[in-house]
């Protein structure tokens, strides 16, 4: 099972709309949820911490940041599958 990563933080309600967006389309794509905490690294913090959340993959270098709906994620996904 191929993984997603979510960019996110604790107490960012952003980041639970959006995994409510993404959690039907896991299963569809079947695609593993891995939640980043960007607060663990100042790296991750200077990258994501204006935009979480923000989806991305191991092997790609492609994301999709917020605001996304759930036509966006799905065409996100499908693009993955395909490389």
């Amino acid at each position: 099972m191929a993984s997603v990563y979510l960019y996110s933080t604790l107490g960012c309600h952003l980041c639970e709309q959006a995994k409510v967006i993404l959690w039907p389309l896991l299963g569809q794509f079947q695609f593993k949820l891995i939640e980043v905490d960007i607060a663990e690294s100042d790296k991750l913090i200077q990258s994501y911490g204006v935009r979480i959340p923000v989806v991305g993959a191991p092997d790609s270098a492609e994301e999709l940041s917020w605001p996304f709906t759930a036509e966006d994620v799905d065409k996100f996904f499908a693009k993955l599958t395909k490389s």
